[in-house]
């Protein structure tokens, strides 16, 4: 069950920034903070490349359209991180225990990445990047704050990665509904009648 909390919380984490998710994890287990951790993610190679990553996304994260180019990017590669982390994260389990946390992994990645990508398709309607800036560093003060929360306290982090989850993929529904809405009222009005 700790597996389990401990890959839903890195898998919704990753789909908002794979690459902190590793460097953090690799980090802790670096420092010996958490023994649960593969090894493998505390080697040198493994923290350069997440660390070299994370700082491209740190900046093209800032970047009106940039930023939705590099998430459209990245759809393939979170939830495939996320995945790789659930797997990594059961250890020695059996077969079935590895490939459940590999799905739970990927799959929560998935929807937490489809939940910022949307999020920032909105932002980005704003002209100016302030918002952007906003949005981008509060992700990672998220993320870091939910993974290093998970790593002594897996079930409370989850919990907490659900109830973000779950408020952003239903203000994406709310928000996908107003623009539907929008958009039938701009394309229903016809063509002589004047803009309100």
């Amino acid at each position: 069950m700790e597996s389990l909390a401990l890959v839903f919380s890195n898998g919704w984490a990753s789909g908002v920034n794979a690459y902190l998710v590793v460097l953090v994890l690799g980090v802790a287990d670096r420092v010996g903070r958490v023994s649960d951790i593969p090894d493998v993610l505390g080697t040198w190679p493994v923290l350069a490349a997440a660390g070299f990553m994370f700082a491209m996304e740190f900046v093209a994260d800032k970047i009106p359209y940039v930023d939705s180019t590099w998430d459209a990017v990245s759809t393939v590669i979170r939830p495939t991180v996320g995945a790789v982390i659930g797997v990594l994260l059961a250890g020695d389990a059996t077969t079935l225990e590895q490939a459940v946390l590999g799905v739970v992994g990927g799959g929560t990645a998935l929807l937490s990445h489809l939940v910022k990508a949307g999020s920032r398709l909105a932002i980005n309607s704003s002209p100016e990047p302030v918002t952007n800036v906003t949005a981008s560093v509060a992700e990672d003060l998220t993320v870091l704050a939910v993974v290093w929360f998970a790593l002594e306290h897996p079930r409370a982090a989850a919990l907490i990665a659900a109830v973000l989850l779950v408020l952003g993929l239903t203000a994406l529904y709310l928000l996908a509904r107003l623009v539907r809405r929008g958009w039938r009222r701009w394309t229903g009005r016809s063509p002589a009648e004047p803009a309100a």
